[in-house]
């Protein structure tokens, strides 16, 4: 049986295998992507994204819980960052959510970011088609949690949470870095802590800032306790209801053509810089004046 078959027949080998091809960009790749584009585009994803420490992993693991007792299937893509000696993921998200390791409706892959910007893995597009081919319900895509500048995950998913903590300041740090712009959902996580009030306050005070039409989605605020499963349920509820809203209204159509628009324009770029290997003799050429820059850069396109 051909590899995306098995894979859509179940079989856990075979759809490791194949985000294996997508992760180490294949040749069979493009074969493959050929047989998986017609069974895509039913999976509700996901984004999962915040600071480090917030939470990030547990919330995923408690969404699991609730998610499967919905009766759903879960695939999580879990992005951690790289380790300098194998280029591997160096967390592996997968240790701190053993316990959905043996429930056969969910499939959980570490994935690197191997150096690229943004919180999410270069590999990310086509690992998510792979995932969504498979027939999973719902993919959580958790970022790598470096920093506040994980607003890629935006392109990627169709209803973006973004974590915070109270008393961490993280209100303040999503305003400056324009965060605040990709979230549907804020989870302030931790919420047991002191602070809870005042984060919450600060954030809906920055979202009632904002410059929204009369139909927009105005983002929503739920507070969490996710080590003890605490506002999960309300928090899957507000998930649904973005999803209603966003299929209604046009939203995740516009989401989802801009997202392969965006693929599209990576793999030909991908494709152009390879083609781009007399670049450096150019370059050399322009060092020593016997061209310019325009000329050059036209010369490669020719």
């Amino acid at each position: 049986m051909h590899l995306v078959d098995r894979a859509r027949a179940g079989d856990i080998r075979a759809l490791a295998r194949l985000l294996t091809l997508v992760e180490s960009g294949s040749p069979d790749l493009r074969d493959v992507s050929a047989d998986l584009v017609a069974h895509t585009g039913h999976a509700h994803i996901v984004g999962i994204t915040g600071a480090p420490g917030v939470g990030k992993s547990t919330t995923t693991s408690a969404l699991i819980k609730a998610l499967r007792a919905e009766g759903r299937t879960v695939a999580v893509l879990a992005v951690d960052p790289s380790s300098p000696f194998s280029g591997g993921a160096l967390l592996g998200d997968r240790v701190r959510m053993q316990d959905h390791a043996c429930d056969p409706g969910v499939f959980i892959r570490s994935m690197a970011s191997r150096g690229h910007l943004g919180g999410l893995s270069a590999a990310t597009p086509q690992a998510l088609r792979v995932l969504d081919a498979c027939g999973f319900d719902v993919i959580l895509v958790e970022t790598v949690g470096v920093g506040q500048s994980e607003v890629e995950v935006m392109g990627q998913a169709d209803t973006v949470l973004v974590l915070l903590a109270p008393g961490t300041g993280d209100a303040v740090q999503v305003a400056k870095a324009g965060i605040l712009e990709i979230a549907d959902i804020f989870v302030v996580n931790k919420a047991d802590r002191d602070g809870v009030h005042n984060t919450t306050r600060e954030l809906r005070s920055m979202i009632s800032i904002g410059d929204r039409g009369p139909d927009a989605w105005v983002p929503e605020i739920v507070t969490t306790v996710a080590t003890r499963a605490e506002g999960i349920e309300a928090l899957v509820s507000t998930v649904e209801r973005h999803r209603a809203w966003a299929a209604r209204s046009g939203d995740l159509h516009s989401r989802r053509l801009e997202r392969i628009r965006r693929e599209i324009e990576a793999l030909a770029l991908d494709r152009l810089r390879d083609e781009f290997a007399g670049s450096r003799a150019l370059a050399q050429r322009v060092l020593d004046g016997e061209l310019d820059p325009y000329t050059a850069a036209q010369s490669l396109l020719d």
